[in-house]
Protein backbone atom coordinates (compact mmCIF):
# COMPACT_ATOMS: atom_id res chain seq x y z
CA UNK A 1 0.00 0.00 0.00
CA UNK A 2 1.42 3.21 -0.98
CA UNK A 3 2.09 5.65 1.67
CA UNK A 4 0.63 8.49 0.26
CA UNK A 5 -2.66 7.03 0.48
CA UNK A 6 -2.27 7.11 4.46
CA UNK A 7 -1.46 10.74 4.08
CA UNK A 8 -4.92 11.10 2.09
CA UNK A 9 -6.77 9.79 5.24
CA UNK A 10 -4.55 12.23 7.57
CA UNK A 11 -5.92 14.66 5.60
CA UNK A 12 -9.66 13.32 5.50
CA UNK A 13 -9.51 12.75 8.99
CA UNK A 14 -8.66 16.40 9.91
CA UNK A 15 -11.61 17.92 7.55
CA UNK A 16 -14.28 15.09 9.26
CA UNK A 17 -13.00 15.77 12.53
CA UNK A 18 -13.36 19.66 11.63
CA UNK A 19 -16.88 18.83 10.70
CA UNK A 20 -17.57 17.41 13.85
CA UNK A 21 -15.94 19.86 16.12
CA UNK A 22 -18.83 22.20 16.59
CA UNK A 23 -21.19 19.54 17.63
CA UNK A 24 -18.91 18.96 20.76
CA UNK A 25 -18.56 22.48 21.83
CA UNK A 26 -22.21 24.15 21.50
CA UNK A 27 -22.69 25.09 24.70
CA UNK A 28 -19.04 26.88 24.71
CA UNK A 29 -19.39 28.73 21.08
CA UNK A 30 -22.57 29.78 22.11
CA UNK A 31 -22.07 31.40 25.34
CA UNK A 32 -19.13 33.44 23.80
CA UNK A 33 -20.49 34.62 20.45
CA UNK A 34 -23.90 35.01 22.87
CA UNK A 35 -26.04 32.85 20.21
CA UNK A 36 -28.31 30.28 20.81
CA UNK A 37 -28.30 26.56 21.12
CA UNK A 38 -29.60 26.04 17.86
CA UNK A 39 -28.10 29.03 16.09
CA UNK A 40 -24.79 27.15 16.73
CA UNK A 41 -26.33 23.80 15.29
CA UNK A 42 -27.13 25.88 11.86
CA UNK A 43 -22.92 25.93 11.74
CA UNK A 44 -23.22 22.03 11.61
CA UNK A 45 -26.09 22.09 8.39
CA UNK A 46 -23.80 24.91 6.77
CA UNK A 47 -20.38 22.74 6.73
CA UNK A 48 -22.94 19.80 5.57
CA UNK A 49 -24.78 22.51 2.44
CA UNK A 50 -21.30 24.08 1.54
CA UNK A 51 -20.23 20.46 1.36
CA UNK A 52 -23.17 19.24 -1.01
CA UNK A 53 -23.35 22.33 -2.88
CA UNK A 54 -20.00 24.22 -2.64
CA UNK A 55 -17.91 21.02 -3.16
CA UNK A 56 -18.42 20.69 -6.77
CA UNK A 57 -17.49 24.15 -7.76
CA UNK A 58 -14.37 24.19 -5.63
CA UNK A 59 -13.39 20.82 -7.55
CA UNK A 60 -13.81 22.46 -11.03
CA UNK A 61 -11.70 25.36 -9.91
CA UNK A 62 -9.10 23.20 -9.15
CA UNK A 63 -8.84 20.91 -12.28
CA UNK A 64 -6.40 23.03 -14.19
CA UNK A 65 -3.99 22.12 -10.84
CA UNK A 66 -1.75 19.38 -11.17
CA UNK A 67 -3.37 16.97 -8.44
CA UNK A 68 -0.78 17.49 -5.92
CA UNK A 69 -1.18 20.88 -6.39
CA UNK A 70 -4.72 20.53 -5.84
CA UNK A 71 -4.43 18.90 -2.82
CA UNK A 72 -2.41 21.67 -1.56
CA UNK A 73 -3.98 24.73 -2.24
CA UNK A 74 -7.18 23.18 -0.65
CA UNK A 75 -4.89 22.78 2.36
CA UNK A 76 -4.77 26.53 2.43
CA UNK A 77 -8.28 27.02 1.66
CA UNK A 78 -9.39 24.98 4.81
CA UNK A 79 -6.38 25.63 7.25
CA UNK A 80 -7.90 29.68 6.21
CA UNK A 81 -11.48 29.05 6.76
CA UNK A 82 -10.17 26.86 10.32
CA UNK A 83 -8.16 30.02 11.48
CA UNK A 84 -11.07 32.29 10.54
CA UNK A 85 -13.53 29.75 12.64
CA UNK A 86 -10.39 29.77 15.66
CA UNK A 87 -10.22 33.79 15.36
CA UNK A 88 -14.47 34.58 14.81
CA UNK A 89 -15.50 36.55 17.55
CA UNK A 90 -19.14 37.37 15.59
CA UNK A 91 -21.99 34.26 14.47
CA UNK A 92 -21.26 35.81 11.15
CA UNK A 93 -17.83 35.41 10.66
CA UNK A 94 -17.75 31.77 12.00
CA UNK A 95 -20.72 31.12 9.77
CA UNK A 96 -19.15 32.15 6.95
CA UNK A 97 -15.64 30.46 7.98
CA UNK A 98 -17.72 26.70 8.20
CA UNK A 99 -19.45 27.35 4.73
CA UNK A 100 -15.22 28.14 3.58
CA UNK A 101 -14.05 24.53 5.78
CA UNK A 102 -17.24 22.71 4.03
CA UNK A 103 -16.79 23.55 0.38
CA UNK A 104 -12.76 22.75 0.64
CA UNK A 105 -13.66 19.76 2.95
CA UNK A 106 -15.75 17.86 -0.33
CA UNK A 107 -13.42 19.26 -3.11
CA UNK A 108 -10.59 17.31 -1.03
CA UNK A 109 -12.43 14.22 -0.67
CA UNK A 110 -12.99 14.46 -4.34
CA UNK A 111 -9.52 14.99 -5.69
CA UNK A 112 -7.71 12.83 -2.88
CA UNK A 113 -9.88 10.20 -3.86
CA UNK A 114 -9.21 10.14 -7.54
CA UNK A 115 -5.24 10.41 -6.13
CA UNK A 116 -5.34 7.02 -4.48
CA UNK A 117 -6.77 5.44 -7.49
CA UNK A 118 -3.83 7.15 -9.64
CA UNK A 119 -1.23 5.86 -7.22
CA UNK A 120 -2.86 2.15 -6.67
CA UNK A 121 -3.03 -0.80 -8.91
CA UNK A 122 -6.04 -1.88 -9.58
CA UNK A 123 -6.50 -5.02 -7.78
CA UNK A 124 -5.41 -2.76 -4.70
CA UNK A 125 -7.67 0.34 -5.50
CA UNK A 126 -10.72 -0.97 -3.49
CA UNK A 127 -9.05 -1.83 -0.43
CA UNK A 128 -6.62 1.83 -0.86
CA UNK A 129 -10.21 3.55 -1.00
CA UNK A 130 -10.97 1.46 2.07
CA UNK A 131 -7.59 2.94 4.30
CA UNK A 132 -8.04 6.31 2.68
CA UNK A 133 -11.71 6.42 4.12
CA UNK A 134 -10.74 5.10 7.53
CA UNK A 135 -10.31 8.84 7.76
CA UNK A 136 -13.64 9.53 7.70
CA UNK A 137 -14.52 6.64 10.16
CA UNK A 138 -11.44 7.12 12.53
CA UNK A 139 -12.77 11.12 12.34
CA UNK A 140 -16.61 10.05 13.46
CA UNK A 141 -14.75 7.81 16.13
CA UNK A 142 -12.54 10.56 17.98
CA UNK A 143 -14.17 14.19 16.36
CA UNK A 144 -16.86 14.13 18.96
CA UNK A 145 -15.38 13.17 22.11
CA UNK A 146 -12.10 14.73 21.29
CA UNK A 147 -13.71 18.32 20.69
CA UNK A 148 -15.85 17.94 23.92
CA UNK A 149 -12.32 17.01 25.76
CA UNK A 150 -10.31 19.92 24.81
CA UNK A 151 -13.11 22.43 25.21
CA UNK A 152 -13.97 21.31 28.37
CA UNK A 153 -9.90 21.80 29.42
CA UNK A 154 -8.91 24.62 27.16
CA UNK A 155 -11.71 26.64 25.67
CA UNK A 156 -13.64 25.81 22.48
CA UNK A 157 -11.30 27.70 20.46
CA UNK A 158 -8.41 25.19 21.15
CA UNK A 159 -10.60 22.66 19.23
CA UNK A 160 -9.72 24.58 16.18
CA UNK A 161 -6.00 25.33 16.82
CA UNK A 162 -5.70 21.21 17.15
CA UNK A 163 -7.37 20.85 13.70
CA UNK A 164 -5.19 23.52 12.20
CA UNK A 165 -2.26 21.76 13.75
CA UNK A 166 -3.59 18.78 12.36
CA UNK A 167 -4.05 20.22 8.84
CA UNK A 168 -0.19 21.08 8.62
CA UNK A 169 1.32 18.20 9.57
CA UNK A 170 -0.87 17.02 6.75
CA UNK A 171 -0.07 19.30 4.54
CA UNK A 172 3.91 19.24 4.83
CA UNK A 173 3.85 15.42 5.03
CA UNK A 174 1.80 15.95 1.36
CA UNK A 175 3.89 17.88 -0.06
CA UNK A 176 6.99 16.12 0.98
CA UNK A 177 5.43 12.33 -0.18
CA UNK A 178 3.26 12.41 -3.30
CA UNK A 179 4.44 12.14 -6.17
CA UNK A 180 3.70 14.30 -8.87
CA UNK A 181 0.87 12.59 -10.51
CA UNK A 182 -0.96 13.24 -14.02
CA UNK A 183 -1.63 16.77 -15.39
CA UNK A 184 -3.26 20.23 -15.48
CA UNK A 185 -6.42 19.52 -17.16
CA UNK A 186 -7.50 21.68 -19.96
CA UNK A 187 -10.60 22.78 -21.09
CA UNK A 188 -11.03 19.59 -22.94
CA UNK A 189 -10.94 17.52 -20.06
CA UNK A 190 -13.12 19.88 -17.94
CA UNK A 191 -15.49 19.12 -20.72
CA UNK A 192 -15.45 15.75 -20.73
CA UNK A 193 -15.50 15.06 -16.80
CA UNK A 194 -18.67 17.12 -17.09
CA UNK A 195 -20.12 15.05 -19.66
CA UNK A 196 -19.70 11.91 -17.29
CA UNK A 197 -23.06 13.21 -15.73
CA UNK A 198 -25.31 12.98 -18.81
CA UNK A 199 -25.68 9.56 -17.56
CA UNK A 200 -28.82 8.89 -16.33
CA UNK A 201 -27.07 5.53 -15.39
CA UNK A 202 -24.92 7.14 -12.95
CA UNK A 203 -27.88 9.31 -11.20
CA UNK A 204 -29.30 6.21 -10.58
CA UNK A 205 -25.97 4.74 -8.74
CA UNK A 206 -25.59 8.08 -6.78
CA UNK A 207 -28.85 8.06 -5.39
CA UNK A 208 -28.21 4.78 -3.88
CA UNK A 209 -25.19 6.18 -1.92
CA UNK A 210 -27.74 8.70 -0.53
CA UNK A 211 -30.28 6.59 0.41
CA UNK A 212 -27.76 4.30 2.37
CA UNK A 213 -26.04 6.95 3.69
CA UNK A 214 -29.55 8.59 4.60
CA UNK A 215 -30.75 5.37 6.62
CA UNK A 216 -28.05 5.18 8.61
CA UNK A 217 -27.89 9.00 9.70
CA UNK A 218 -31.50 9.33 10.23
CA UNK A 219 -30.52 6.71 13.35
CA UNK A 220 -27.85 8.49 14.41
CA UNK A 221 -28.82 11.56 14.80
CA UNK A 222 -31.22 10.85 17.49
CA UNK A 223 -28.96 8.07 18.85
CA UNK A 224 -28.50 10.42 21.91
CA UNK A 225 -32.07 10.80 22.84
CA UNK A 226 -32.95 7.75 22.37
CA UNK A 227 -30.62 5.94 24.15
CA UNK A 228 -31.06 8.03 27.12
CA UNK A 229 -34.94 8.65 26.76
CA UNK A 230 -36.40 5.13 25.57
CA UNK A 231 -33.64 2.78 26.26
CA UNK A 232 -33.08 3.81 29.64
CA UNK A 233 -28.97 4.32 30.11
CA UNK A 234 -27.75 7.62 31.95
CA UNK A 235 -26.21 10.61 29.93
CA UNK A 236 -22.64 9.54 31.28
CA UNK A 237 -22.34 6.39 29.71
CA UNK A 238 -23.82 7.61 26.25
CA UNK A 239 -20.68 9.14 24.67
CA UNK A 240 -18.85 5.36 25.98
CA UNK A 241 -21.51 4.04 23.59
CA UNK A 242 -21.27 6.52 21.02
CA UNK A 243 -17.31 5.57 21.24
CA UNK A 244 -17.73 1.46 20.60
CA UNK A 245 -20.34 3.02 17.76
CA UNK A 246 -17.74 4.55 16.02
CA UNK A 247 -15.26 1.70 16.93
CA UNK A 248 -17.55 -1.08 15.18
CA UNK A 249 -17.73 1.49 12.10
CA UNK A 250 -13.85 0.98 11.80
CA UNK A 251 -14.38 -2.77 11.73
CA UNK A 252 -16.70 -2.24 9.48
CA UNK A 253 -15.11 -0.73 6.89
CA UNK A 254 -11.95 -2.36 7.05
CA UNK A 255 -13.76 -5.87 6.28
CA UNK A 256 -15.83 -3.87 3.06
CA UNK A 257 -13.14 -2.77 1.74
CA UNK A 258 -10.89 -5.95 1.63
CA UNK A 259 -14.17 -6.77 -0.94
CA UNK A 260 -15.61 -3.43 -2.14
CA UNK A 261 -13.50 -4.24 -5.93
CA UNK A 262 -13.94 -7.89 -6.23
CA UNK A 263 -17.85 -8.21 -4.78
CA UNK A 264 -18.99 -4.66 -5.11
CA UNK A 265 -22.49 -5.28 -5.78
CA UNK A 266 -22.84 -7.98 -3.63
CA UNK A 267 -21.28 -6.33 -0.13
CA UNK A 268 -23.93 -3.56 -0.85
CA UNK A 269 -26.92 -6.07 -1.07
CA UNK A 270 -25.68 -7.33 2.35
CA UNK A 271 -24.50 -4.56 4.21
CA UNK A 272 -28.46 -2.93 2.81
CA UNK A 273 -30.21 -6.04 3.89
CA UNK A 274 -28.56 -6.38 7.34
CA UNK A 275 -28.99 -2.59 8.34
CA UNK A 276 -32.85 -3.20 7.02
CA UNK A 277 -32.57 -6.25 10.03
CA UNK A 278 -30.63 -3.95 12.47
CA UNK A 279 -32.73 -0.46 12.48
CA UNK A 280 -35.80 -2.91 12.72
CA UNK A 281 -34.42 -4.28 15.86
CA UNK A 282 -33.94 -1.56 17.03
CA UNK A 283 -37.03 0.29 16.44
CA UNK A 284 -38.95 -2.63 17.85
CA UNK A 285 -36.37 -3.49 21.01
CA UNK A 286 -35.42 0.10 21.57
CA UNK A 287 -36.60 -0.19 25.53
CA UNK A 288 -34.26 -3.26 26.29
CA UNK A 289 -30.68 -2.22 26.74
CA UNK A 290 -29.03 -5.47 25.54
CA UNK A 291 -30.85 -5.58 22.18
CA UNK A 292 -30.75 -2.07 21.33
CA UNK A 293 -27.00 -1.90 21.76
CA UNK A 294 -26.29 -5.19 19.64
CA UNK A 295 -28.78 -3.56 17.43
CA UNK A 296 -26.78 0.37 17.17
CA UNK A 297 -23.50 -1.73 17.18
CA UNK A 298 -24.98 -3.42 14.54
CA UNK A 299 -26.03 -0.27 12.47
CA UNK A 300 -22.14 0.67 12.73
CA UNK A 301 -20.82 -2.08 11.04
CA UNK A 302 -22.99 -2.06 7.78
CA UNK A 303 -24.43 1.98 7.57
CA UNK A 304 -21.81 3.89 6.60
CA UNK A 305 -19.44 1.53 6.72
CA UNK A 306 -20.44 1.13 2.78
CA UNK A 307 -18.12 3.90 1.58
CA UNK A 308 -15.73 1.77 -0.07
CA UNK A 309 -18.11 -0.40 -2.02
CA UNK A 310 -20.13 2.72 -2.98
CA UNK A 311 -16.91 4.50 -4.21
CA UNK A 312 -16.06 1.18 -6.77
CA UNK A 313 -19.34 1.20 -7.89
CA UNK A 314 -19.58 4.95 -8.72
CA UNK A 315 -15.88 4.72 -10.54
CA UNK A 316 -16.41 2.01 -12.33
CA UNK A 317 -20.13 3.82 -13.53
CA UNK A 318 -18.24 6.85 -14.77
CA UNK A 319 -14.80 7.50 -14.07
CA UNK A 320 -12.27 7.90 -11.02
CA UNK A 321 -11.18 11.58 -11.28
CA UNK A 322 -11.72 13.97 -9.39
CA UNK A 323 -15.39 15.72 -10.17
CA UNK A 324 -17.36 12.48 -10.32
CA UNK A 325 -15.99 11.95 -6.80
CA UNK A 326 -17.11 15.07 -5.30
CA UNK A 327 -20.21 14.93 -6.83
CA UNK A 328 -20.42 11.27 -5.12
CA UNK A 329 -18.97 12.84 -2.08
CA UNK A 330 -22.20 15.78 -2.35
CA UNK A 331 -24.50 13.53 -2.46
CA UNK A 332 -23.17 11.32 0.38
CA UNK A 333 -23.66 14.14 2.42
CA UNK A 334 -27.13 15.21 0.85
CA UNK A 335 -27.49 11.55 2.93
CA UNK A 336 -27.08 13.13 5.87
CA UNK A 337 -28.83 16.35 6.00
CA UNK A 338 -31.93 14.31 4.27
CA UNK A 339 -31.69 11.66 6.92
CA UNK A 340 -31.29 13.87 10.06
CA UNK A 341 -34.05 16.28 8.75
CA UNK A 342 -36.84 13.70 7.96
CA UNK A 343 -35.81 11.83 11.20
CA UNK A 344 -36.62 15.21 13.40
CA UNK A 345 -39.78 15.68 11.74
CA UNK A 346 -40.68 11.93 12.74
CA UNK A 347 -39.91 12.44 16.17
CA UNK A 348 -42.11 15.34 15.59
CA UNK A 349 -45.19 13.20 14.85
CA UNK A 350 -44.95 10.05 16.09
CA UNK A 351 -41.53 9.97 19.07
CA UNK A 352 -38.14 8.80 18.93
CA UNK A 353 -38.52 5.48 17.58
CA UNK A 354 -39.63 7.30 14.17
CA UNK A 355 -36.10 8.25 13.07
CA UNK A 356 -35.16 4.36 13.45
CA UNK A 357 -38.40 3.16 11.23
CA UNK A 358 -37.86 5.61 8.67
CA UNK A 359 -33.88 4.48 8.46
CA UNK A 360 -35.56 1.45 7.77
CA UNK A 361 -37.77 2.77 5.08
CA UNK A 362 -34.89 4.72 3.07
CA UNK A 363 -32.43 1.60 3.45
CA UNK A 364 -35.11 -0.69 1.74
CA UNK A 365 -35.31 2.40 -1.22
CA UNK A 366 -31.66 1.83 -1.33
CA UNK A 367 -32.02 -2.37 -1.36
CA UNK A 368 -34.65 -1.55 -4.60
CA UNK A 369 -32.02 0.44 -6.52
CA UNK A 370 -29.48 -2.27 -6.16
CA UNK A 371 -31.98 -4.67 -7.69
CA UNK A 372 -31.42 -4.51 -11.58
CA UNK A 373 -27.42 -4.94 -10.70
CA UNK A 374 -28.13 -7.93 -8.43
CA UNK A 375 -30.61 -9.29 -11.33
CA UNK A 376 -27.29 -8.43 -13.75
CA UNK A 377 -25.00 -10.82 -11.81
CA UNK A 378 -27.69 -13.77 -11.93
CA UNK A 379 -27.97 -13.65 -16.05
CA UNK A 380 -25.28 -16.34 -17.01
CA UNK A 381 -22.88 -14.97 -19.63
CA UNK A 382 -23.02 -14.85 -23.24
CA UNK A 383 -21.69 -17.67 -24.75
CA UNK A 384 -18.56 -16.92 -26.93
CA UNK A 385 -19.90 -17.63 -31.00
CA UNK A 386 -18.72 -21.05 -32.18
CA UNK A 387 -15.76 -20.77 -34.63
CA UNK A 388 -16.39 -21.40 -38.08
CA UNK A 389 -14.63 -23.60 -40.35
CA UNK A 390 -13.10 -21.78 -43.81
CA UNK A 391 -14.06 -23.32 -46.59
CA UNK A 392 -11.58 -24.06 -49.67
CA UNK A 393 -11.98 -22.22 -52.35
CA UNK A 394 -13.30 -24.08 -54.93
Amino acid sequence: MPKSVYLMALGIFAMVTSEFLVGGLMPQIADDLHVSIPQVGYLITAFALAMAVGGPFATVAVLKLRPKAALLTLFVVFLVGNVLAGVATTYWLMLVARLITGTASAAFFGVSLSVVAQITTPELRGRATGVAMQGLMVGTLLGLPLSTLIGERWGWRAGFVAVGVITVIAAVATMAAVPPLGHAEDAGDVREELAAFRSGRLWFVLSTSTLIIGATFAAFSYFTPILTDVTGFSRGIVPLLLLAYGAATVIGNAVVARFADTHTIRVLALGVSLNIVFLVCFALLADVKAPALAAMMGIGLVGVTMNPAMISRVQRTANARPLVNTVHSSCITLGVVIGSWLGGLGIGGYGLRAPLWLGAVLAVAALLTLLPDLAALRRPAPAPAPDREVQPAR
